[in-house]
């Protein structure tokens, strides 16, 4: 006879199982890096290239990424982590 108190446990420990070894996986294989905003980018009319001289790195909301020319963040396109070094947007102010 089957207690109806354990099933639900058996798939938490089920799933908390698959949960705890898919976690190395997508750090390995750099599936949770890489996102981008479409909708602000779209807002903002972000592009790749610069503006004039008006580019990313010189942006006071650019986070640097891991190298110098590879990509980075920008405090105004949460949770966008592709975010070119070269690149522009409206929302553009210079660095102090």
């Amino acid at each position: 006879m089957m207690n109806k108190k354990q099933t639900p446990r058996r798939e938490f420990l089920k799933i908390g199982g698959a949960a705890v070894a898919v976690i190395p996986l997508m750090a390995v294989s750099n599936w949770s890096g890489a996102a981008t905003n479409a909708p602000m980018r779209a807002a903002l009319k972000y592009q790749d290239k610069p503006e004039g001289d008006k580019d990313c790195a010189g942006c006071m909301h650019f986070v640097p990424g891991k190298t110098p020319k590879g990509p980075g963040e920008c405090k105004i396109l949460a949770g966008d982590t592709e975010v070119s070094p070269q690149g522009y947007c409206t929302a553009w102010m210079k660095k102090a």
